[in-house]
């Protein structure tokens, strides 16, 4: 893994931007955008989702950033659930909650690759390096 010296050198953390970006875009279509609930809801959640992520980075211990990490994931999960919700009420077409969808996977699955790694480095943050 390269070194990362910021949270915007994380993978998960860029895809975590892209994931918030789309949710922008389809939360300002017609029907959607007038839903303030879900709307707000989604926008909620996948901020969340690259929030948690340089919330936890900066905390510079490797179990405070697994745990925001785990937040993060849940997030993103959320998300998820609430792409059907946009589904089943017509606000997006099955071809855009397809590709969001997989984004909001592709981004799970890299904060979750990430949290193995944390896992296992020796390396337990820099506050605690002498």
């Amino acid at each position: 893994m390269s070194t990362i010296n910021r949270f915007e050198d994380i993978k998960a953390w860029q895809k975590s931007r892209e994931l918030c970006k789309e949710i922008n875009k389809i939360t300002s279509f017609k029907d959607f955008s007038k839903d303030f609930e879900l709307k707000n809801q989604i926008n909620a959640s996948s901020g969340s989702v690259m929030d948690n992520i340089a919330e936890g980075f900066e905390r510079s211990g490797n179990k405070e950033f697994i745990y925001f990490l785990s937040i993060a994931k849940g997030s993103a999960g959320e998300v998820r659930s609430q792409l059907y919700r946009a589904l089943d009420k017509n606000y997006i077409d099955n071809q855009t909650f397809d590709e969001i969808f997989n984004l909001a996977e592709i981004t799970i699955q890299l904060i979750a690759g990430l949290m193995n790694y944390l896992k296992k480095s020796s390396i337990k943050g820099t506050k605690f390096k002498h």
